[in-house]
């Protein structure tokens, strides 16, 4: 079965809205065994909308429209639709009943544009929303079954798991088991992973497995995708090919499905506790393992500094030092392991490679253990002043995560430059 997503919405056309709901459907969709062939952004424009309608209800099987159902003058997609099936619009007295409740249940009186929303195509079918005042529809154009979505985030993402997929699976009379599995990786690029993988793919025996990939900075996602009768046979089939992976990309692998690389540290921690020091990162570090430590087991203390020289006075380090250096990490990294009375200590330092260099910045990571030698590492990455910061804050914490798995913190990554010093 081929599935169209058409977004509508001029505020997504021209950019200024970034279309999330899209790449979110598209993944659900393809996770579920279901793909999408084409996807179509159109403006709030009548003419416009009518035209894609027709086109997509001429060539896909299915259609899934997003936006458009609101109250206001610019949401056409119930209009629209009628026009493009050559029907009438019908009060739906139902659905009326509920928005006036949705608004009663706060205490409030239903606006009357918002009456607009209960105007459903003559022969559609109500799609339920519990959560918004949008219902979605289902309506036949050409060829093509049409699904008229709305384009509130929460909104549309329960609707497609609890009504779309199901009915899209029960409309491709798809019968077979899909499985998803997901390699989180840091270090390397996409075209260096696709060729270090090359053949892989063939490995599977008894169907299709198929190999991607999804770069989404500073990590890159390696996808296998299959499908079969069972989830056993399944899991038989792409064995061969995870271990490959495993293999080939070694300790660049941060996580798999849905571990994160925070998720592991905390597992990796065993028992032990952190403290943070950073500079330059805007308390990126600390906030990320701070916000899946709930109960404050692992994490004990962060300490964000506006210069290299203030963060060394709260670490009772005085005025000793005024740079970000690889000297400067380590005596952070153990003073703020000390002073919070912490198994580990990572210090974190980043700052332009020199100044008037905005096109990388030096990176300087120390972790302390008790007990142990400190670890320090430093790295020249490439790139401007967000790049630079999110790519030293992945290495400082994957380097947290190589060193809690007895791994190599030294690998060099393709985000920074080799010849540095």
């Amino acid at each position: 079965m081929r599935i169209e997503i058409l977004c509508t919405g001029d505020e997504v056309l021209s950019g200024k809205t970034i279309n999330t709901n899209y790449s979110h459907m598209a993944r659900r969709l393809q996770e579920v065994g279901l793909d999408v062939v084409w996807g179509t952004t159109v403006g709030d424009d009548r003419e416009s909308l009518v035209e894609a309608f027709k086109l997509a209800g001429a060539r896909a099987d299915a259609v899934i429209v997003n936006g458009g159902l609101g109250p206001t003058v610019d949401d056409l997609s119930q209009e629209v639709a009628a026009e493009a099936a050559g029907v009438g619009l019908k009060l739906d007295e139902g659905w009326l009943k509920h928005i006036e409740t949705f608004y009663a249940a706060r205490g409030r009186v239903m606006p009357p544009n918002n009456k607009k929303q209960a105007m459903l195509p003559e022969g559609s079918e109500l799609i339920d929303n519990p959560v918004g005042t949008a219902c979605g529809f289902a309506l036949t154009i050409g060829k093509a079954k049409f699904y008229f979505t709305p384009g509130v985030p929460r909104e549309i993402r329960h609707m497609l798991e609890h009504q779309l997929i199901p009915r899209l699976l029960k409309q491709s009379g798809t019968q077979a088991i899909v499985r998803l599995k997901r390699f989180h990786s840091f270090g390397m690029g996409e075209s260096r992973v696709d060729d270090m993988l090359k053949g892989a793919e063939g490995l599977a025996e008894g169907g299709e497995v198929k190999l991607g990939f999804q770069a989404h900075y500073p990590q890159l996602e390696t996808k296998l995708f299959g499908r079969g009768q069972s989830m056993e046979e399944l899991e038989a089939r792409m064995a061969p090919i995870e271990a490959v992976i495993r293999e080939r990309m070694g300790a660049y692998i941060l996580s798999e499905d849905t571990d994160t690389l925070e998720s592991v540290i905390l597992k990796a921690m065993a028992g032990g506790t952190l403290a943070v020091a950073e500079y330059g990162t805007n308390g990126a570090v600390a906030g990320r393992l701070v916000a899946i430590d709930s109960d404050g087991k692992v994490f004990k203390r962060g300490g964000v500094g506006g210069t290299v020289r203030a963060l060394g006075r709260a670490l009772g380090l005085g005025e000793a030092y005024d740079r970000a250096s690889a000297s400067t990490a380590k005596a952070y990294a153990e003073a703020v392991a000390d002073t919070s009375s912490a198994s580990h200590g990572l210090a974190v330092l980043i700052a332009p490679a020199d100044e008037g260099n905005s096109g990388e910045g030096m990176v300087q990571i120390a972790v302390a253990r008790s007990g142990q030698e400190t670890i320090v590492r430093s790295a020249c990455i490439v790139g401007g002043p967000d790049r630079v910061r999110n790519g030293g804050v992945e290495m400082a914490l994957d380097v947290l995560r190589r060193i809690l798995q007895g791994l190599s913190a030294a690998d060099v990554v393709d985000f920074e430059r080799k010849d540095a010093t």
